[in-house]
């Protein structure tokens, strides 16, 4: 049990599955459970993490993360800690940012406290973030130590091209209404339109085809359908589903689509987590972030073949109806 400002603040799974405790976010955003079936608590993981909002005349202070391999992306992120067993908040907010960054913590206020569900390989994550604005003593610089291997101070977010990761570019987006340039925000497509996709290959490569199915923000099927696509790759099976699924959500005129697929490979490509190295699916992959400058907000999210079924049955169906004629 976590305590802030004298408040009971985290939760705690030792309940019997019918009792419904309850967070207490001041802003809920939802990025993981958007379609098929719902993530019972006692199978997410959960991480509770406190950042900072460290301001100075040149903005808003980051820190580059460590990458630890050598072919792992780089992110930036806000001075970010854990809590540790017997902590309160603020007292482990001030501990990180010494330990991590150099900074003796002056002034902890509590700005914010958001959740939001992330992706996690094949499981969701829930995340907790209490937010602070800190003062740190005037003049000193950071001197990164441990997981941070460099910093700085960003003024503006709508005009750098720094890396956030989601949890810091989520936080900014809400204190700031800042827009990380380059990708369309997935914060407004919470509660929006869901696009499930898959591709098949039988033989891979082999006769492949893929799969769709549409549904409304309250899982009502709009539509569901599938396509031959001739012979391909699994790999590409996968991403000519997903353009396939950007196509529709324009030719259809939305603005705000959570698109899902059972594919780790392809969501995380395209949230910028993996890179990509196959020649073969990077004019798809190129095609699709060019047309998803069409929409207000996206998503995308990894889920189980299970919960992706009636996507995977439409791709799998195509291709039977051209081997059986």
């Amino acid at each position: 049990m976590i305590f802030l400002n004298n408040h009971v603040l985290g939760i705690s799974w030792l309940t019997s599955v019918d009792v419904s405790h309850k967070i207490l976010p001041t802003l809920y955003i939802l990025r993981g459970k958007q379609a098929g079936r719902v993530p019972k608590r006692w199978e997410m993981k959960q991480r509770i993490r406190v950042a900072a909002i460290i301001r100075d005349e040149g903005g808003v202070l980051i820190l580059k993360r460590n990458r630890g391999r050598s072919d792992a992306p780089v992110f930036w992120e806000l001075p970010t800690g854990k809590i540790k067993f017997g902590e309160q908040p603020e007292e482990a907010m001030a501990r990180s940012l010494m330990e991590y960054a150099g900074l003796d913590a002056e002034k902890v206020k509590l700005r914010d406290v958001i959740t939001f569900l992330a992706p996690e390989g094949a499981s969701q994550l829930s995340n907790l973030y209490i937010i602070y604005e800190v003062e740190v003593k005037q003049g000193e610089k950071p001197e990164p130590k441990e997981r941070y291997t460099a910093y700085k101070y960003i003024k503006d977010f709508d005009q750098t091209n720094v890396r956030l990761n989601e949890a810091s570019a989520t936080v900014i987006e809400i204190i700031d209404g800042k827009t990380i340039p380059g990708k369309v925000s997935p914060r407004g497509a919470a509660n929006s339109v869901a696009i499930n996709v898959d591709g098949a290959s039988r033989g891979n490569p082999g006769p492949s085809g893929i799969g769709w199915c549409i549904s409304d923000n309250l899982g009502k099927i709009i539509e569901q359908d599938g396509e031959f696509i001739g012979f391909a790759t699994s790999r590409v099976a996968e991403y000519i589903a997903m353009r396939n699924g950007v196509d529709r959500a324009i030719e259809l005129g939305y603005k705000s689509v959570r698109f899902f697929s059972d594919s780790l490979m392809v969501v995380n490509q395209l949230n910028g987590i993996f890179t990509i190295k196959n020649q073969d699916i990077i004019p798809i992959y190129q095609d699709i972030q060019q047309k998803l400058s069409q929409f207000d907000a996206v998503s995308f999210t990894h889920i189980s073949r299970t919960q992706n079924h009636l996507a995977d049955h439409e791709a799998n169906l195509a291709i039977d109806k051209i081997l059986k004629k």
